[in-house]
Parts: structure tokens; C-alpha cells; sequence
């Protein structure tokens, strides 16, 4: 088991290690645009990271003022190792302490089963987006 821990960014301070990571991941790996991957939303996001053993950022994803769960991403060495998910329920929590109706997030489809087991559902067709098929998918909270 990867040791790692979940902690809030502080987006002035840590923008850098987060947009490497997330250029390292969508940009060279998936081959993602790099004016599509930095949007200029990032300043007005919630965003978290996943710090190893010894502090180097592992993981990082963000929640847009819209409610919005976006640029998740897990450095290749520890994926299938529980960080995604921890992000992931960092945000669940972060949503209902705030009392917000739903996340919402565009899926990778290779990665739409994580979210499936999340609570997250599917409520749109397929498409596109950076040559990446997506769906959009909700997880909705109780009253």
C-alpha cells in the first residue's frame, strides 16, 4: 500500500508542482492541448493534492464554483493505489459538509466504472472533448 496523504493546494503557492503534474499527465501523456489543459479557471477552484511519503505531489484534482470535479490526475507509479479515490472523497465530503445539491464531472470513459463506484451516474450521451471520449456524469446528494 502507497503511503500518501490527501491536503487542500494553495493554489499562489502550489501552482506550480500542480499545473507539472497535470501537464505530465494530460499534456505528454494523453496528449491534450496545452491551451486546452490550462484554462484559466484553476485561480477560482478548490483544489487538493496528494503528497507520498516524502511530500512530492502524487496527485491532484480541482472543484470548479459550479460544482464542477475536474483535472484529476494521479502520477503514473501510483495509479490503482487508492490516491484518485481519496481525491475523489475528499470532495464527496467537502460536498455534503457544504450542503451542495450534486458533483458533477466530464468522464473519460476509460474512467467512467471509478466514478460509477462513487455514486456518480451517467446522464449523457458520449462525446468528445481533446479526441478523449467523455460522458458526463452527476452524483447527487439527498436533502
Amino acid at each position: 500500500m502507497t503511503d500518501f496523504r490527501i491536503k487542500v493546494a494553495d493554489w499562489p503557492q502550489d501552482h506550480p508542482e500542480l499545473i507539472a503534474l497535470r501537464t505530465e499527465v494530460f499534456v505528454h501523456e494523453q496528449k491534450v492541448p496545452a491551451s486546452l489543459e490550462i484554462d484559466g479557471l484553476d485561480p477560482q477552484c478548490l483544489h487538493v493534492k496528494a503528497l507520498d511519503a516524502q511530500d512530492h505531489i502524487i496527485g491532484t484534482a480541482r472543484l470548479l464554483p459550479n460544482n464542477y470535479v475536474g483535472r484529476m490526475c494521479v502520477r503514473k507509479a501510483f495509479r490503482k493505489s487508492g490516491v484518485g479515490g481519496r481525491m475523489l472523497e475528499y470532495f464527496i465530503d467537502y460536498a455534503r459538509r457544504h450542503q451542495l445539491p450534486a458533483l458533477m464531472l466530464n468522464a473519460q470513459t476509460s474512467a467512467q466504472s471509478f466514478y460509477q463506484k462513487y455514486g456518480f451516474k451517467a446522464d449523457s450521451k458520449i462525446f468528445m472533448e481533446a479526441d478523449i471520449a467523455h460522458i458526463h456524469m452527476t452524483l447527487h446528494f439527498p436533502e
